[in-house]
């Protein structure tokens, strides 16, 4: 009873997007975004505290704060999203048309970058390093010199920023049969179940609950990055983007709820700022043997999740919408991720050699990264139909007369 009465005050005071557009024009939105927010991410890689293949002389410490800001959620908000694109697919295709397609728009274009782009940045990165006497190793050698085995970091080893692609098809694939079980009867009992709990203020926090086991089971045991922890970790967000989609009562706590998703973010991220006036957190991550390991992971978890949940309820609220920059950026936003990261290794190969201060080097980084990036796409890749099923473009039917 009480359940009920609660539904029908959540649905008087909402309006749920996915009855208003089946294509939830937001989610196509966070998508563009968070593709421009890695390109700036890479962007100013040359210039903060963390490895990145070339960099510069003059470092930030304020880049490096924004860059491990970003770091908690930005790819976790993108596979969540690629995890209600999978729901939104499976409503119109069959599981073979919905393996085919990620094999197309996924796979394909990895293998295309790997041959592509992985020589050229393979080969700057390891001349930078020689021209700077650095006794840093690319990541590729790292990675064959201390044999990775059966390990997910080979899609970041010969990809580089590929990586991604790699992990999301291998999502895509090992997903297909857990959606295909929670479209059943058991699986829509198990979301029924998480969406009776969403019903109640802040009931959706639950879910840092697997998010916390997955962190603490595997990080231990693979504390390396791209490796099975993050693997799972970042697989875990695809499957929570499928099931927050399945039932409209889980969406609709997520509109109900920002405010306490705001605060959460905002106190434990200030938090983990605070930290570090207090110690190392970056090595109490990897000390599961200390109670600070557990505080760092507990933080970092409720970050990402409350973060990804007020951008969600941002999106909703802003961004259901459609215009012709949407339709353009939908069609541009993989082939501009795969060429941009060695468009900005090339030109920042270069510019950090200047004899020049930071504020002149990066907006140039960024500026000249972007406009070249996007120009191979608007003036090569867009109007080459040829190359269209390479960088994941979709292919148009022909016409029927």
């Amino acid at each position: 009873m009480v359940i009920n009465m609660q539904s029908e005050v959540i649905d008087q005071e909402l309006k749920f997007s996915i009855q208003k557009s089946t294509r939830l024009h937001y989610i196509d939105w966070l998508r563009v975004l968070a593709i421009l927010g890695v390109f700036l991410y890479h962007a100013v890689h040359p210039f903060d505290l963390t490895y990145w293949h070339v960099k510069n002389n003059e470092l930030s410490l304020e880049l490096t704060i924004a860059i491990i800001f970003f770091s908690l959620w930005g790819m976790q908000l993108f596979f969540l999203l690629a995890g209600a694109g999978s729901w939104l697919a499976l409503r119109r295709r069959s599981s073979q048309q919905y393996v085919e397609e990620r094999f197309k728009r996924l796979l394909i274009p990895y293998i295309v970058g790997v041959i592509l782009f992985t020589p050229i940045m393979l080969y700057l990165e390891w001349y930078f390093n020689t021209l700077t006497g650095s006794l840093q190793e690319s990541f590729l050698e790292f990675i064959l010199n201390r044999n990775a085995g059966f390990s997910p970091m080979w899609f970041g080893a010969l990809g580089y920023h590929l990586w991604f692609l790699g992990f999301l098809f291998s999502f895509s694939i090992l997903g297909l049969p857990i959606f295909l079980w929670m479209k059943g009867n058991t699986g829509k009992q198990v979301i029924s179940g998480l969406a009776k709990i969403s019903v109640y203020r802040g009931g959706i926090l639950i879910i840092i609950v697997p998010l916390l086991l997955v962190q603490l089971i595997f990080r231990p045991l693979f504390p390396l990055e791209h490796d099975w922890a993050d693997f799972f970790y970042q697989f875990s967000f695809f499957l929570i983007g499928f099931i927050l989609f399945a039932d409209e009562r889980i969406i609709k706590s997520i509109q109900r709820d920002w405010v306490l998703f705001l605060t959460i973010a905002l106190g434990s991220t200030i938090i983990l700022l605070l930290m570090f006036e207090l110690g190392d957190p970056f090595a109490w991550s990897t000390m599961p043997s200390t109670p600070e390991y557990y505080l760092v992971w507990i933080l970092v978890t409720a970050t990402t999740w409350c973060w990804i949940a007020f951008i969600l309820f941002i999106g909703m609220r802003f961004l259901d919408f459609s215009n012709t920059w949407l339709q353009y950026w939908k069609e541009a936003i993989l082939p501009f991720y795969l060429v941009h990261q060695p468009i900005i290794l090339i030109i920042a190969f270069f510019v950090v050699q200047w004899n020049a201060s930071i504020l002149i080097k990066l907006p140039v980084v960024v500026l000249s990264s972007f406009i070249v990036s996007l120009s191979f796409f608007e003036f090569l890749i867009k109007r080459i139909e040829l190359l269209h099923p390479f960088f994941g473009i979709k292919v148009k039917k022909p016409d029927k007369f």
